[in-house]
């Protein structure tokens, strides 16, 4: 305990953290974004400009329906209604400071120092709002519930994750809203807070439908404290719990959607935009199952993307049934923590049409894992930044992915390795040095390639060949960390038993 309490002197207050986060993530904003001056589509960061254009200036119902002058073949919204809605509240400050930015039509492309920087503002915003107080919130409370490590600790290894930050204030995206969300609803599930977790993870799926990575371990624990009631022989309390979580979410849904339930045609222009099968299996390299397959054998040539969406969702649920039904079963709050991470991986390995950036939604379940098993969860963490390398250096974000990866493996040096009693739940002292001789030869694996990638130009032949061999190595990483992770909920035992 006493070097638990040292740790916490030497990180100090959340204040600090705090601070230093919003400080690297700002230092980020400063760096090139997705699509710089890069026409004709330029990337991301126009789409969500282009997002604000669109919204301001049309109709609701013609937000998501390919008009003359919305174009859904150059950036259409392909996110549930709460992205829409928060776009459309950026379109109103863009409209009143910069209203060249949002100009229907003529303002495509626009590109200013001054909308960058207030383009990057929305992200901190965010940020601040949603995403970084439910870090806080949720380490501080777990803390209180388990003497692990302290929550300073996990807290400042998850908002240093560079994943995130790479990806928001770089690549530039919005994920730390729905990411904020989700942190939300399971720390409500901690504390028991049931209905008012439904309402927040509803929140999460109808920002970025990505979401339903996580939706099925909602689902199965809600339905396992159901039977667990009613083998308790408290029916009509069960019958009670499961209609109210219902009606919350239906509720939560209707009140979202009700703008576009107007008109069943407005809600089928919204479905056939967030759930795109034509786009494929997959787009640029990503370290998924399908994306390593295709290197022997053509997915794209030989199945069409109907036949390959249906072999990609049995095979996504057959992989995640053992830790569904095992959560049903023994619905605690640990295996629920668990069950989250193994379905993320496998939705991120098997399921139809994912991105690089969608390793996100394994990472921040397993930072949540942090105070469990801090070495590992910082393994993860490490790797899924490293497998997003080619996307990076695309955005020409090389910089600022080197330093924030060598620091948060600085991190690990000066903090984890004090902490080798708590941090791998592991009493035999000879394996606790294999585990972290294994850690340091991956990791060093990663800057290896790393190395490589900017120093040594692929074959002429094989112009993807550095991508490639990153998705790889992490694919073979994520593999054996979706077998671990499967390992620990199979084999999970309380020393107390105690009610979620």
């Amino acid at each position: 305990m006493a070097e638990l309490n040292t740790s916490n002197n030497i990180l100090g207050s959340n204040y600090l953290i705090f601070l230093m986060a919003v400080y690297v993530r700002w230092c980020v904003a400063l760096h090139s974004y997705s699509g710089e001056k890069t026409p004709p589509k330029f990337g991301d960061y126009e789409a969500q400009r282009h997002w604000m254009e669109v919204t301001y200036n049309l109709q609701l119902q013609d937000w998501y329906k390919n008009t003359t002058d919305n174009d859904l073949e150059y950036w259409g919204l392909d996110y549930p209604p709460l992205t829409a809605y928060h776009s459309y509240i950026c379109s109103l400050i863009f409209a009143h400071i910069i209203p060249d930015s949002v100009q229907l039509n003529s303002s495509r492309g626009y590109e200013s120092y001054e909308h960058k920087l207030l383009m990057r503002y929305t992200v901190l915003i965010s940020d601040l709002l949603f995403y970084i107080p439910a870090i806080i919130c949720y380490f501080r409370i777990y803390q209180k519930q388990k003497e692990l490590l302290p929550s300073n600790l996990c807290i400042l290894f998850t908002l240093f994750y560079p994943g995130l930050i790479l990806i928001d204030y770089g690549h530039f995206q919005y994920n730390c809203v729905s990411l904020g969300f989700f942190v939300s609803s399971v720390m409500l599930i901690l504390i028991q807070y049931f209905k008012t977790a439904s309402i927040f993870f509803c929140l999460a799926l109808n920002y970025k439908q990505m979401e339903l990575y996580h939706s099925l371990p909602f689902f199965f624990f809600f339905l396992g404290k159901f039977f667990l009631l009613v083998r308790k022989k408290k029916k009509s309390l069960a019958l009670k719990f499961i209609t109210q979580i219902g009606v919350v979410v239906l509720s939560t849904f209707l009140i979202i959607w009700s703008p576009f339930l107007l008109n069943i045609s407005y809600a089928k222009q919204v479905l056939n935009r967030i759930f795109p099968v034509e786009r494929g299996v997959f787009e640029d390299k990503v370290s998924s199952f399908w994306c390593i397959l295709n290197i022997v054998y053509k997915i794209h040539d030989n199945i069409n993307n109907q036949t390959m969406f249906r072999i990609c969702f049995l095979i996504t649920l057959f992989s995640v049934l053992p830790s569904l039904i095992d959560l049903m079963l023994t619905p605690t709050y640990e295996k629920f923590k668990l069950s989250l991470i193994i379905n993320s991986i496998c939705f991120f390995l098997f399921s139809y049409h994912v991105h690089e950036k969608s390793i996100l939604l394994v990472a921040i379940p397993v930072a949540l894992d942090f105070p469990q098993h801090p070495f590992i969860s910082f393994w993860f963490l490490s790797i899924s930044s490293f497998s997003m390398l080619p996307l990076l250096i695309t955005d020409g974000l090389f910089l600022p992915f080197f330093v924030l990866f060598l620091f948060y493996i600085l991190c690990s040096v000066i903090f984890l390795t004090k902490h080798t009693v708590y941090v791998f739940n592991i009493n035999n002292p000879s394996i606790k040095i294999r585990l972290k001789t294994v850690i340091n030869f991956s990791l060093l694996g990663c800057l290896s390639l790393v190395l490589l990638t900017i120093t040594c130009s692929p074959p002429l032949r094989y112009p993807y060949l550095w991508s490639l061999l990153i998705s790889f190595y992490s694919f073979i990483h994520f593999i054996g960390f979706l077998s671990y992770y499967y390992f620990k909920q199979c084999n999970f035992s309380f020393t107390k038993k105690k009610k979620c």
